[in-house]
């Protein structure tokens, strides 16, 4: 049984969602110790508890220490069946943090995943919904996955209650990913507001993050705006920016004592970062993509430019080499980093 240091590195609820994902789909029976240690509230919340569940779900998996607060877990993962399947995390945490853990090995299943999770879909530390629409399955896709989702209800920050569809067609192999180039960009963006708040806050947003992309000459982007009913008021804001192959995110929330203004400007600024250092793929993404591209090295390497290594995705980097060999070559070109995968 393969043990991992939950607390390795920023020892956050990833290092447990992707030990869980990679002992799945290698059938790698795990003992994760330390969970979340280093929290102010350690343990297993209700968002990882969820999270583990549907990979239990979805793989007949054996399961020990499933509580909430428990620091230890031990997972023996059975066969990737598929099929129907419905989880609540029951409070506003977050739905795309789930979809981390379970979409890895819904790729892999022996039949189409159906999932509907209830949660939070836009809420702080976590990536937003429309970024894991418009910006991280259109790069999945691109390595074969073959994804499809969408938003029933937003659900923010404290009661949650948002409810989010996704379907998963299974694949045999990914490609890899290789984006080396990124030419003239043509940005978009969405974003959303509960309708218990004034509209003119989204509009606010809009036409901060619209004039923040402008000050360096870009083209003005295409934001969409949408307002529907929730269980708690909230808003946020995606930006992405696409060019030949490549595509760049950020987002931004809205918060208590926070300007729209300062909301649109620091999702834009975000997005300008990444494309001034020339990357390919922003520094979220490329988090979430790295145990994909490890296993699409079986089909060859996958190449990308970064903006930087984060401390997320050096932890993550550690933990693949747990569960399979692959290489991670990284050289400095100019402003940004060139990232080989094999």
């Amino acid at each position: 049984m393969l043990v991992v240091d939950g607390s390795y590195g920023e020892g956050g609820g990833q290092i447990l969602r992707l030990s869980v994902a990679l002992s799945a789909l290698t059938k790698t029976p795990i003992r994760v110790k330390n969970i979340r240690v280093k929290r102010r509230t350690p343990g297993l919340r209700p968002q990882h508890i969820a999270a583990i569940n549907s990979v239990k779900e979805l793989t007949n998996a054996e399961v020990e220490g499933l509580d909430l607060g428990s620091s230890e877990v031990i997972f023996r993962p059975g066969r990737i069946g598929g099929g129907e399947l419905r989880f609540d995390v029951g409070t506003a945490g977050s739905v795309t943090l789930v979809l981390q853990a379970c979409c890895l090995p819904a790729m892999f299943a022996e039949e189409k995943v159906r999932l509907r999770i209830k949660g939070g879909t836009d809420v702080p530390y976590s990536p937003p919904w429309d970024y894991f629409a418009n910006v991280f399955i259109p790069l999945l896709s691109k390595m074969g996955a073959r994804v499809s989702a969408g938003v029933e209800r937003r659900g923010y920050f404290p009661k949650g209650g948002g409810e989010v569809r996704v379907e998963i067609e299974p694949v045999e192999t990914l490609k890899p990913l290789r984006i080396v180039q990124a030419r003239e960009f043509q940005f978009e963006g969405k974003i959303n507001i509960s309708d218990s708040l004034p509209f003119d806050i989204a509009e606010r947003i809009g036409k901060s993050a619209s004039q923040t992309v402008l000050r360096s000459k870009m083209k003005t982007p295409e934001i969409e705006m949408e307002s529907g009913k929730s269980f708690s008021p909230g808003c946020g804001v995606v930006l992405w920016a696409k060019s030949n192959e490549a595509i760049l995110g950020s987002s931004a929330l809205g918060e208590k004592r926070l300007p729209a203004k300062r909301v649109g400007y620091l999702a834009g600024k975000d997005l300008l970062e990444e494309i001034d250092a020339g990357a390919t793929v922003d520094v979220h993404a490329f988090d979430q993509l790295l145990p994909y591209m490890a296993l699409a090295a079986r089909e060859g390497a996958s190449e990308v430019l970064i903006r930087d290594w984060t401390a997320h995705a050096k932890t993550i980097q550690r933990l693949i080499k747990k569960f399979m060999r692959v290489d991670f070559l990284t050289k400095k070109v100019n402003s940004r980093l060139e990232v080989v995968i094999k």
